[in-house]
């Protein structure tokens, strides 16, 4: 079944009934795509996860790292923030073997110095 040409066909009715003619934002630029520097073969992929509310577990754990970061500087207990360190050396032992699993990764490897200053590494 070619779909294609069945979504093409209810455009053009929806056209024709003039269905696209009010809509919000109609003349102005679409935005930005918060994907387009994501490969091809990822895109579809984290466009499904984004829309779910879920992070790739690379991106989950980095999340985890700045907030357990950030609770060390602000920390006053000793042994609070002892167990914060240990808890970011487990997140951060993590974060490096997923990397080091994407490093054969075609697409991470096209796209690591980028994903890198995302993360501020």
């Amino acid at each position: 079944m070619d779909f294609g040409n069945i979504i093409e066909e209810k455009i053009k009715q929806s056209i024709a009934r003039g269905e696209f003619e009010n809509l919000p934002g109609k003349g102005k630029p679409l935005p930005k795509d918060e994907l387009a520097y994501v490969p091809d073969e990822l895109r579809n992929s984290y466009r499904i996860l984004k829309n779910a509310h879920m992070l790739p577990e690379e991106m989950q754990i980095k999340k985890e790292i700045v907030e357990i970061e950030a609770l060390i500087k602000v920390c006053e207990n000793p042994e609070q923030e002892e167990q914060y360190e240990e808890q970011l050396s487990e997140k951060r032992l993590r974060f490096n073997i997923l990397m080091e699993k994407r490093k054969n990764s075609r697409a991470f490897s096209q796209y690591r110095g980028k994903i890198n200053n995302k993360f501020g590494i």
